[in-house]
């Protein structure tokens, strides 16, 4: 499977391992990859495609323009709903 901008991948390794991120640039054999918490839009991070597992969804170009957005569309994506503790 081919890996684009604003596809949602599952991380193989490191310490981000098993999370969902968001392919915001392609570079052969890197991507930069966002959460929008741990790894906010003003500091992605590169990982080696290697290391990344394509799903099937492609969020839209809107939902890039944002962390909060883009939190929230890998919130409904993934189905996990952080608890607010207090």
């Amino acid at each position: 499977m081919e890996v684009k901008r604003g596809q949602v991948v599952r991380s193989k390794a490191g310490r981000d391992k098993g999370g969902f991120l968001v392919v915001m640039a392609i570079n052969p054999p890197w991507a930069t990859v966002c959460d929008g918490k741990r790894r906010p839009l003003e500091r992605p991070k590169r990982k080696k495609l290697l290391h990344l597992a394509p799903t099937a969804h492609v969020l839209p170009e809107e939902a890039l323009a944002t962390n909060r957005k883009l939190r929230a569309a890998l919130e409904s994506v993934s189905g996990e709903k952080k608890a607010n503790v207090l």
